[in-house]
């Protein structure tokens, strides 16, 4: 009857090629949400952020009423470098004209149309979208949004 004799240096070597393996499966696994480096060609693509006009209105106990309008959200958050395309789709008010402080960005936004505004910061900071019609307590506002840029 043949016998199956292993030797200690055998051991060993098997021993070391199944933490490896072992060592490589759990990497693999926590990596699992990475992109590896074939899938990075696509670095151009351009995020999308919706936004629209809002509007609140109300009475006063003396019949007055009030309103006030916004963007909606009202806070935003970029990557540094990152393109996006920001889609304000006009709800509330005839037209927004506005600017995006810190830059040379501005434009109007009219009802029932979407505004395309491409945005790239290379600047973290925090930049205020703000409508030129409303940008105070004393005009409906302020319609002010904010764009945070990390």
């Amino acid at each position: 009857m043949p016998f199956l004799v292993l030797k200690k240096r055998s051991l060993i070597a098997f021993f070391i090629i199944f933490m490896v393996i072992a060592s490589a499966s759990v990497w693999f696994y926590t990596q699992s949400d990475s992109l590896t480096v074939f899938n990075q060609a696509d670095n151009e693509t351009v995020r999308e952020i919706h936004m629209v006009t809002g509007e609140f209105k109300s009475k006063l106990p003396d019949g007055k009423e009030i309103e006030a309008y916004r963007w909606d959200p009202g806070t935003i958050f970029l990557e540094k470098d990152e393109k996006v395309n920001l889609k304000i789709l006009g709800v509330n008010g005839d037209e927004h004209p506005y600017i995006i402080e810190g830059t040379d960005l501005k434009g109007i936004v009219k009802k029932g149309e979407e505004t395309v505004v491409p945005l790239q910061f290379d600047k973290e900071g925090v930049y205020r979208l703000i409508c030129l019609t409303h940008p105070d307590k004393e005009n409906s506002g302020p319609m002010i949004a904010y764009i945070v840029v990390d």
